[in-house]
């Protein structure tokens, strides 16, 4: 089908009723050029379908613009992770580590750690509860690859009968009115917990129920 502009006088056809007057109501081209074409003066309110990109397009009055919003394109998430452009439709990807949420919100992710001795990672251990069970004396260290993100922290319980001992190593850890890059911190005695708090780069506080080594 042709689009067809009629005039005073022209002969009207069963045919053309049937393809002009009638499908005309939404006009159907291969793309923009054509339709832009055919319609040399659109009027406010029109309807164009392009076949080629499958879009149903409107006249405004000063312009051709779609008429159905693009879809959005969601298909994952990550924690504390910036939401990245997917293009000029307006698209957004969302990255998520699911691993590095809770299960519900205000529910702790709790790691358990029968060793004597654990360097903290931002992906083993930021945003964690961690029991130490030993009953041997345990060295927690906290170093310039701990790299947690600013503002994030991580619970540490004495659960073992065993002193449990938070260390700087490189990383600045200010706590019980010190602040260093060698010392060390104990944490009470049995069931005593503390919360490590990264406030800059490589640096934490350490709050709770310690004291300084």
């Amino acid at each position: 089908m042709t689009y067809k502009v009629f005039a005073n006088g022209n002969p009207l056809q069963a045919s053309e009723i049937n393809l002009n007057l009638m499908q005309q109501a939404i006009a159907v081209f291969t793309d923009a050029t054509a339709r832009d074409a055919a319609i040399a003066v659109p009027v406010n309110g029109q309807f164009a379908y392009l076949t080629g990109t499958s879009n149903l397009t409107k006249y405004t009055g000063a312009a051709w613009e779609d008429a159905v919003p693009s879809a959005g394109d969601i298909t994952a998430v990550t924690a504390g992770t910036a939401l990245s452009g997917g293009g000029s439709t307006g698209d957004v990807t969302l990255n998520v580590d699911l691993a590095a949420t809770t299960a519900a919100a205000g529910t702790a992710s709790f790691v358990t750690d029968a060793t004597t001795a654990r360097t903290l990672t931002s992906a083993a251990d930021q945003g964690k509860t961690i029991r130490f069970t030993s009953s041997s004396a345990t060295v927690l260290t906290v170093n310039g690859s701990s790299d947690f993100t600013v503002g994030s922290r991580v619970d540490i319980i004495a659960d073992g009968t065993g002193e449990l001992t938070v260390t700087a190593d490189g990383a600045t850890i200010k706590a019980a009115e010190v602040s260093t890059t060698t010392g060390s911190f104990t944490i009470g005695t049995q069931y005593s917990a503390a919360t490590l708090l990264c406030v800059a780069t490589d640096e934490y506080r350490l709050i709770g129920n310690i004291t300084a080594v």
